[in-house]
């Protein structure tokens, strides 16, 4: 598989732009074009998928175990001829005090994939060279095959530039100048998701496509993918990774006071994510009438983007019919609806709207009341308080949410706390925050998590068959929380 990382020496250095323009470009050939970004982001594979047609998928060695990168990857570049892989800060930054995890440079390694260094060279000439011999040497195992330089002011500065590199022994890729008409909205969460902007994403992709046409080697990009040697080791399947799981145990450890469990029992003992028996018991039949599948529905639509291609994946091969509805269009819940997944978004962009539909409000209220499997995440945490900024939300859970001046972002590690739809309590997962609301109370009686690192603390709500949390997952880790979902929803049928 010909495939490419796009890395660059720090955030805000045009990895998107240019990774997206990529992926477009090489599409508008003719190729089929495999797009991957690193890390927990939700919102840059959105553009990676409309200007390739494809999911656009995540490669998150903190959340999912660096042993299941490749065969993610390789999952999500079956049958495509070339994969873009855009990576995530600088080249180098990763989980804080974790050394290379989750880093671009490691998911660079495990792909054994060239890597091309996308340099914002609007404030230098010659330190260039510097700066990408200090890049190129930092780690011998990540080979740095290019340069693309971007916001190049003139033809002048371009010479300055090429002639810097060429004394480093530095092949230049592309060469990109100041297109602001090309530049994506953003906000405090990063760029405004495709899904509040279909049509102008679709012109910003065009013109992305446009601009690296114009100023990159495309032939030479190719020819760089084509030197990754094979990868050895089997895709990941929804279907395989559920045959490797039994189901979520319940702990047996002593707990401390805060609820979290204690590092010295049984429980607390690290497992690989995605990977062995799982958490304890074998998976029950869904049972009932041929062909009948336990329907989960998915929110969607602007309000709730945030999503990961394998949960889909994963609760379909779990058994579950998956369909997706509109908060903000819809008044009822999908027809026959047995379970609920309220993933992330941005809700309090929508507060009003949201609010306005009281029909789907009242039906959500109604389905949780009943007793029904509901995951939230996030943004759906919010929806399913009593008020987002001071809009009226469904009230399943007594909690009100409002913006915040502060940004809550980072990598967590966790044990459930109580036993929940999604998991038993003492299962472990790791996942990520990555929010600018508050919520009051932060946990409710039943808490759903208990974070164990970087801090302890408990969040998030568990009550009847809700759980609801700020903390993004990412099943692949642990395919049993599917499983165990879907198991809960067959139960409503």
């Amino acid at each position: 598989m010909p495939r490419l990382v796009i890395a660059a020496p720090s955030s805000g250095s045009g990895k998107t732009t240019v990774a997206t323009g990529l992926m477009a470009a090489f599409a508008e050939r003719g190729l089929a074009v495999s797009p991957h970004k690193a890390g927990p982001d939700y919102i840059d594979p959105g553009y990676h998928a409309l200007a390739t047609g494809r999911p656009g998928r995540n490669l998150d060695a903190f959340m999912c175990g660096p042993e299941l990168i490749a065969p993610m990857f390789a999952h999500g570049a079956a049958g495509c001829d070339l994969a873009v892989v855009e990576g995530v800060m600088g080249l180098y930054d990763g989980a804080a005090g974790r050394g290379e995890l989750a880093s671009t440079a490691q998911v660079a390694k495990l792909l054994r994939a060239p890597v091309v260094l996308v340099v914002d060279a609007s404030s230098q000439s010659r330190s260039v060279a510097a700066l990408v011999h200090g890049f190129a040497s930092f780690d011998p195992q990540v080979r740095l095959g290019g340069v693309i330089l971007n916001k190049v002011g003139s033809d002048r500065h371009e010479v300055m530039l090429r002639e810097a590199l060429e004394e480093a022994g530095m092949p230049v890729l592309g060469v990109l100048r100041r297109a602001p008409q090309v530049a994506t909205p953003s906000r405090h969460l990063g760029l405004v998701p495709v899904a509040e902007r279909h049509t102008d994403a679709l012109a910003s992709v065009s013109a992305l496509a446009a601009q690296v046409r114009a100023g990159c080697d495309l032939d030479a990009l190719m020819a760089l993918a084509r030197t990754a040697p094979p990868l050895d080791c089997e895709a990941w399947s929804a279907e395989r990774a559920l045959a490797g799981t039994r189901g979520t145990a319940p702990a047996s450890g002593p707990r401390t006071p805060d609820g979290l469990e204690d590092p010295a029992s049984p429980v607390s003992e690290a497992r690989g994510p995605g990977r062995g028996p799982g958490n304890g018991a074998a998976p029950a039949d869904l049972g009932g009438a041929p062909g009948r599948r336990p329907v989960i529905a998915v929110a969607g639509g602007p309000a709730f983007t945030f999503s990961y291609a394998e949960h889909t994946e994963l609760l379909t091969a779990a058994g579950a019919e998956v369909v997706t509805f509109d908060p903000l269009r819809d008044e009822a819940l999908p027809d026959g609806t047995t379970g609920l997944v309220i993933g992330g978004g941005f809700p309090e962009m929508y507060a009003p709207e949201l609010s306005a539909n009281e029909p789907l409000r009242a039906a959500v209220a109604a389905f949780a009341a009943a007793g029904g499997p509901v995951a939230a995440e996030c943004a759906g945490l919010l929806y399913l308080g009593r008020s987002l900024d001071g809009k009226p939300m469904c009230g399943v859970l007594d909690a009100d949410a409002r913006m915040s001046e502060r940004l809550t972002l980072g990598y967590r590690e966790a044990v459930a706390v109580s036993d929940s739809a999604l998991a038993r309590a003492g299962t472990r997962l790791r996942g990520h925050e990555f929010h600018r609301t508050v919520i009051e109370p932060g946990a409710g009686a039943a808490p759903a998590w208990g974070f164990t690192h970087p801090e302890r603390r408990v969040e998030g709500f568990v009550q009847q068959g809700v759980h609801a949390s700020y903390l993004h997952t990412h099943w692949a880790a642990e395919p049993s929380v599917a499983r165990r979902f879907t198991q809960a929803a067959a139960a409503r049928r």
